[in-house]
């Protein structure tokens, strides 16, 4: 009993002694029709089952899927661990209508590909997902922020809404995912992280 409290304590130290980019989102006022569309896109508790339009684009994301699973081989050495993390992000970024490769990057330099990881501020996970989000959007349970498809599915969401109110200019929607809108060190490291997971169209 005392060596797994020991185990846990020393855990979650580790979960605190790493300081990601912060994710440092901010509670803003937003319409009801965006809460509400925000709260059924978490809701959607579907899995992430791709479909595919024909056959070549099945042939396409199963050549995509082995070319970043090769890429990512080092950070998620658990070859099960790494394919359905692969697929979550597929799914949710595409579903969020977000290139799967900026989703990569934007994790890479959110969290380090840490499912765990908590920063400074509080924020949670692969996406580095602000607790409040689940009071706003969700059902108030924090824990599942350190759940993979539902912090991929929080993080694509609200990236998704941020660009929506910067009419589409990515710089400044990364900007407000980060809390740091305007300033140019956290876009910038994103939009460098995305050009290691650029896939050829």
């Amino acid at each position: 009993m005392v060596n797994g409290l020991a185990q846990a304590v020393l855990a979650a130290g580790l979960l605190w002694s790493w300081a990601a980019w912060a994710g440092n989102q901010k509670e803003e006022a937003m319409a009801d029709s965006v809460r509400v569309a925000l709260s059924n896109a978490i809701k959607d508790t579907r899995p992430p089952q791709p479909v595919f339009r024909d056959e070549a684009a099945r042939v396409r994301y199963q050549q995509w899927l082995s070319a970043m699973s090769d890429r990512l081989k080092r950070k998620l050495p658990d070859d099960q661990v790494r394919l359905e993390f692969l697929q979550s992000v597929w799914y949710e970024s595409n579903r969020a209508g977000l290139d799967t490769g900026l989703v990569l990057g934007l994790i890479q330099v959110e969290s380090a590909y840490r499912k765990y990881a908590v920063s400074m501020v509080g924020a949670r996970g692969y996406m580095q997902v602000m607790p409040f989000w689940t009071n706003a959007i969700g059902d108030s349970d924090r824990s599942k922020l350190f759940h993979m498809q539902t912090n991929l599915r929080y993080g694509c969401s609200i990236l998704r809404m941020y660009l929506d109110i910067e009419n589409g200019n990515l710089y400044l929607a990364l900007g407000r995912y980060n809390g740091s809108r305007g300033k140019p060190a956290y876009p910038n490291a994103v939009l460098s992280a995305w050009e290691k997971w650029k896939f050829p169209t």
